[in-house]
């Protein structure tokens, strides 16, 4: 019998009203549902608003599944506990040497049912196929029965946030939270419960015990996060989305410079799908009175791999730098290990996204990318100073981020792409193309997106390169605005409206598109 791994990453739902809805932040339910929430949390007594947030955000997830509630308040209830278990061992009349050991026993367990969970749901189809594979290269056949299982929205990153707690309360770095409720909200708090960013007990659950009184600076803040995020999102990413589809979707009929144009759309779509979605989380919870970090820093800028992923996804990367990274050696124990922490990191962090092999190699070519980028810096320095290159110059510079961009792109053939083998095909006919004449007949007019389209995108992404340049000089735009007349506030609060009304892809009947993280 062979075995069909078959994992739906088609969203879970649930019927309301008599019809299918989910929760997204660009759907009409939120602009209704997060207005409600504000002006209850700002009215209900101190005493109660975590409450109130915390009933606001189970609905907002049980919108997707309400079953899958059930998982969320699990690992919610595990972690919770195993907090309460390493106070109680800290504060205990155990001896000194045992506490080490019960405290780390602790850990594991609450690490070894969250994990299980998500192996359950996220990785169990992958794991048996490949069983199955590896059996099949010495000639064993295993019959093993299909797993039908929906992901649920978010899993990846609401467990990542509950562990974190584990691992801080063990380290003595937070304490103990004894409410319950309280808990419950700061791994559920739903501007950022299902696409992050992964926010750390120290930053988001003391904030949650100290509610803020409504400010009227801190609600602007947040209005113009929202907009910029709307504006990345429905503007920008689901145009380019178009003609990524398109072309990626048929490969054979799109080949050469077609994949190669849609491969640079798609780097600057996944950036202004996931980065549109944290902004929107980030003024949603300013509006709340509550700061998120901060979860990419114009990461396209970057001069290196090893500084994009500084940039980019920086709730991730640095909580597998802080809860695996630095716990497997780090680079204190030469140069062997470190390379080798590396790779495991960016091996598992493939793994995070998706339970495909296309995610492993993804994170394996960045990982590589990291070693051989060390591996090779003294010949690169060598080679600039015997030039007589100036490293800090803007041309060195540009160059630099050019090659970065190259190599973050190239990898991201393996993200989108459905299969290895599709991906290798794919990199296949970009490195032969022999279709330049696109580029000026028109011929990219027709993937999807017609010219007027086409060159709105590029003018929507040197808006965009535009303020990450800007961000990256140390000038906050948003702050720019703040300083202004109220009346001039207004104005490009309204423009800023009219504009993602006006440009945003609706279709010809509302229709809401996902943000490309939710299945992770």
């Amino acid at each position: 019998m062979t075995f069909k791994t078959q994992m739906r990453y088609n969203f879970p739902e649930i019927k309301i009203f008599g019809e299918i809805r989910k929760m997204l932040f660009n759907s009409a339910e939120f602009l209704i549902f997060f207005p409600i929430v504000v002006l209850v949390y700002f009215i209900i007594p101190k005493k109660i608003k975590y409450l109130w947030l915390l009933a606001a955000s189970y609905y907002f997830y049980m919108c997707w599944n309400a079953r899958y509630a059930l998982l969320l308040f699990f690992s919610t209830a595990v972690t919770w506990a195993s907090g309460l278990l390493l106070e109680r061992i800290k504060h205990g009349e155990i001896d000194e040497a045992r506490k080490i050991p019960a405290k780390k026993a602790v850990v594991a367990l609450s690490f070894f049912l969250n994990l299980g969970v998500l192996f359950w749901f996220k990785y169990v189809n992958f794991a048996v196929a490949t069983l199955e594979r590896l059996l099949r290269l010495v000639h064993i056949q295993l019959s093993l029965p299909e797993f039908d299982i929906l992901l649920p929205v978010g899993i990846s990153f609401f467990t990542f946030q509950a562990l974190s707690y584990t691992m801080d309360v063990y380290r003595d770095e937070i304490y103990a939270e004894k409410n319950f409720f309280r808990y419950a909200l700061f791994v559920s708090f739903f501007p950022q419960l299902v696409a992050g960013p992964i926010e750390r007990s120290k930053n988001l659950l003391k904030q949650l015990a100290d509610p803020q009184k409504f400010s009227f600076a801190r609600f602007k803040d947040g209005i113009l996060l929202m907009l910029w995020g709307f504006f990345l999102k429905i503007v920008l990413a689901d145009r380019l989305a178009l003609f990524v589809d398109t072309v990626y979707g048929d490969v054979w009929s799109y080949g050469g410079w077609y994949l190669i144009i849609a491969t640079m759309l798609f780097g600057v779509q996944i950036y202004c799908d996931f980065y549109g979605y944290s902004v929107i989380a980030t003024g949603a919870a300013e509006i709340l009175g509550i700061r998120l970090m901060e979860n990419f820093d114009a990461p396209y800028l970057s001069c290196s791999v090893a500084e994009f992923w500084r940039k980019w996804h920086i709730s991730l990367t640095s909580w597998f730098r802080d809860y695996l990274y630095i716990p497997l050696g780090g680079s204190r124990r030469g140069k062997a290990r470190k390379y080798r922490n590396k790779m495991i990191v960016f091996l598992i962090s493939g793994l995070w996204h998706g339970a495909q092999s296309t995610y492993v190699v993804w994170g394996m070519l960045n990982g590589l990318y990291q070693v051989a980028g060390e591996l090779t810096e003294p010949i690169r320095t060598r080679l600039i100073d015997a030039c007589g290159l100036h490293r800090e110059s803007f041309a060195h510079r540009l160059l630099r981020c050019g090659i970065t961009f190259v190599l973050v792109d190239f990898s991201w053939i393996f993200f989108r792409a459905s299969t290895v083998r599709r991906a290798l095909a794919i990199v296949r006919s970009i490195l032969t193309a022999g279709n330049p004449w696109i580029l000026l007949d028109g011929s990219l007019y027709e993937c999807g997106l017609d010219s007027k389209n086409f060159w709105l995108v590029l003018l929507c992404i040197a808006v965009l390169l535009l303020a990450d340049c800007l961000k990256h000089r140390g000038i906050c735009v948003r702050k720019v605005i703040l300083r202004q007349d109220v009346w001039c506030q207004c104005m490009v609060v309204v423009f800023a409206i009219a504009l993602i009304l006006l440009f945003g892809l609706w279709g010809p009947a509302y229709s809401e598109a996902n943000f490309i993280y939710f299945q992770f």
